[in-house]
């Protein structure tokens, strides 16, 4: 799914914080802080507003801290910068998905064609029942 991110959270606004990896990797994993946790506060973002930010909340609330701020790690790469990316993109596409706001359904009513059909159904069905009876008895 692609998706077009409608506005950009700026890098000044997001805290990253590394640690070392943990998993298989050798020496590397045990020399090189690759692994980055990201850290964005929603509260204090410039960038939306009051009302994108409620939404932000609501929809995400299952990954905010007790400080309003959504925590998401990346270690999947073995180095620091292509971890940092993921990491931002992963947060775009999470507030991107939940910005989306679902198109309303209108209600509509079946035409007259389909109602004559359902009813020709039922007088079809109600026939071979009717054919099924024992006569005479």
């Amino acid at each position: 799914m692609s998706l077009v991110f409608k506005k950009q959270i700026p890098e000044s606004e997001i805290k990253f914080t590394f640690a070392r990896s943990s998993g298989a990797g050798g020496q590397n994993v045990n020399k090189t802080s690759t692994k980055v946790v990201l850290r964005w506060q929603v509260g204090n973002s410039a960038v939306f507003n009051y009302a994108e930010k409620n939404r932000i909340r609501n929809k995400l609330v299952g990954r905010l801290n007790s400080l309003d701020e959504i925590v998401i790690t990346a270690e999947e790469e073995r180095s620091q910068i292509q971890n940092r990316l993921q990491a931002i993109a992963r947060l775009q596409t999470l507030v991107n998905i939940a910005l989306l706001v679902p198109k309303k359904r209108r209600p509509t009513k079946p035409t007259y064609s389909s109602k004559l059909k359902r009813l020709a159904g039922k007088k079809q069905h109600s026939k071979l029942k009717e054919g099924r009876r024992v006569v005479g008895e």
